[in-house]
């Protein structure tokens, strides 16, 4: 019986096949034993583990190199370097990244998990039920609107619904992120909608994790979630959001910082710096728009639907929830301001309540019932000339010392002052001891200095943006929107027969456009305050 014949009949006893005998194993041909040495190949993959795969990241070369050291001192026969190079790649890929370049780095390889349970609702089941608030600086050069100096580059602020992917809140400034642009995003939120989220997401940034903000989510019965940190898959319904503002809308704009991705490549003409043309509040409208009209009535790809559509959509289904409505007034403007740390203050008699190195007096604490005892006391953080205190069951306004000089001052710009106050003391080698005579006198001499003087314009700026978020007098929420009010004047300015028509359009335009027009030094004339004079005979 021949050889193949032979193998063809256990083939066909085994699996039923006597033609799986016949087929050639070319793949076990040969001699399949390891060719290296089985010490050398241990001592190999022991370098390979205590030196390659270390957060030092040393280069393969110079492992090997201590390698074939290794092996003629210890007498063996080095391996050959393309087997050392292979031998690397052949190791688990997630936990030779997570050695070398740690967690961050090895995320990218991390397996994927796309639902954590059959019950978990992706991104919520209705608005409202899951928000995400994080901060970005936008890639965009900004100048002053005062004098015309560069201030760099904004911090934008979003609030999204995760159910709907619809944007509920922008908010934009210079300042780095803090309790402030938190406060300003959750004031908007109520403004615009009369709702506070349910549950929001952040990450694991110092203005999520403050008394303050976790005192004011409590307040209104909004659940904090923190999402891993150095994940961002965790929060890529905003994350995604930052790069679509960018790829959508800022990077259409002069002064967008592309170019200084490749520093080597850049040039004067393209420098973003020299091509910087817009302002905070100019910036600011036109993003609103982008974000309140373009964005939310165009198609998204994820939902197939526009997030406006879909937001619609869910209210009708599942309900307005009027008992979770918010009115904006001043009790929830109250709620949402900052206290000190202590949350009280003492009334001093004759001087008042101290407040961030500042006293603050009401004709109410000369009642002998209130000095010596310790008040509940807020601030705003954008204007440091006012302060509130809690006497007898409501809030009192408070006017602080050297009024003059702190009023519209923001909080941050009397910290940069008080820290710059005691770095001269430290260097002069003095007590530090800050007074409000002191503060006032610095920041009044303190126009040439740098640090505030960036400051103070960046402060500026940011008028124009809080102009646009606060309401009018009726109460009703003003929101800001393209200004068409300088092309009506322009058409109108050659016909005075038209002269009616105009005054219309300027009464019904003002409530959108005056802070933009205030903004750029433009005043506007109220032609119904003009004195009517009688016929001249």
């Amino acid at each position: 019986m021949s050889r193949w014949a032979k193998q063809f009949r256990e083939a066909e006893a085994t699996f039923g096949c006597g033609y799986v005998g016949l087929l050639p194993r070319t793949a076990s041909r040969g001699n399949r034993q390891p060719k290296a040495p089985t010490d050398a190949s241990k001592l190999l993959d022991q370098f390979i583990t205590e030196h390659f795969e270390t957060p030092r990241q040393a280069p393969a070369a110079s492992v090997y190199r201590a390698y074939t050291r290794a092996c003629c001192a210890a007498n063996i026969s080095p391996l050959s370097q393309r087997t050392f190079y292979t031998r690397p790649k052949k190791r688990p890929i997630h936990e030779q990244t997570l050695k070398r370049q740690g967690a961050k780095a090895a995320y990218a390889t991390e397996p994927i998990v796309l639902e954590l349970a059959k019950t978990t609702p992706r991104h919520g089941d209705r608005p409202f039920a899951i928000c995400h608030l994080d901060h970005t600086q936008l890639d965009i050069e900004l100048r002053s609107q005062v004098t015309g100096r560069n201030l760099g580059r904004p911090w934008l602020t979003l609030l999204i619904d995760a159910y709907s992917r619809r944007i509920l809140v922008v908010y934009l400034t210079f300042d780095p992120p803090s309790y402030r642009s938190c406060m300003m995003a959750l004031r908007l939120c109520v403004q615009r909608f009369g709702r506070f989220p349910q549950s929001v997401v952040v990450d694991g940034g110092r203005e999520f994790h403050s008394v303050y903000f976790d005192t004011l989510l409590a307040r209104y019965h909004c659940i904090k979630k923190t999402r891993p940190g150095g994940k961002p898959r965790f929060g890529s319904v905003v994350e995604r959001l930052f790069g679509t503002t960018n790829t959508e809308f800022i990077f259409n704009l002069l002064g967008n910082t592309q170019a200084s991705k490749q520093p080597r490549q850049l040039t004067k003409v393209v420098n973003p710096k020299q091509l910087a043309v817009w302002t905070l509040a100019d910036l600011y409208t036109y993003l609103n728009e982008w974000a309140y009209t373009i964005y939310d009535t165009s198609v998204h790809d994820t939902l197939g639907e526009t997030p406006l559509q879909v937001y619609t959509d869910a209210i009708v289904a599942t309900g307005e929830r009027e008992h979770r409505r918010i009115a904006y007034n001043e009790d929830f403007l109250m709620a949402t301001r900052p206290s000190t740390p202590k949350g009280n203050a003492k009334v001093q008699p004759g001087q008042g309540i101290k407040v961030n190195y500042l006293y603050y007096w009401n004709d109410a604490f000369r009642n002998p019932v209130v000095e010596k005892t310790k008040v509940s006391v807020r601030y705003d953080p954008f204007d440091m000339g006012i302060a509130y205190a809690y006497l007898e069951g409501r809030w009192v306004k408070c006017i602080s010392q050297y009024y003059s000089t702190f009023a519209g001052r923001t909080e941050k710009e009397v910290l940069l002052a008080a820290q710059e106050i005691r770095q001269q003391d430290k260097r002069n080698a003095v007590s530090t001891n800050i007074s409000a005579k002191r503060l006032a006198d610095f920041i009044a001499a303190v126009q040439e200095h740098e640090t505030l003087l960036m400051q103070r314009l960046r402060d500026l700026e940011a008028v124009g943006v809080l102009e646009n978020v606060t309401p009018n007098t009726e109460g009703v929420p003003q929101f800001p929107r393209v200004s068409t009010l300088e092309p009506e004047m322009e058409a109108h300015s050659q016909d005075d027969e038209q002269l009616p028509a105009l005054q219309n359009n300027i009464e019904a335009s003002a409530p959108l456009s005056l802070n933009t027009e205030r903004s750029r030094g433009v005043e506007l004339l109220d032609l119904t305050q003009l004195p009517i004079l009688g016929e001249y005979r």
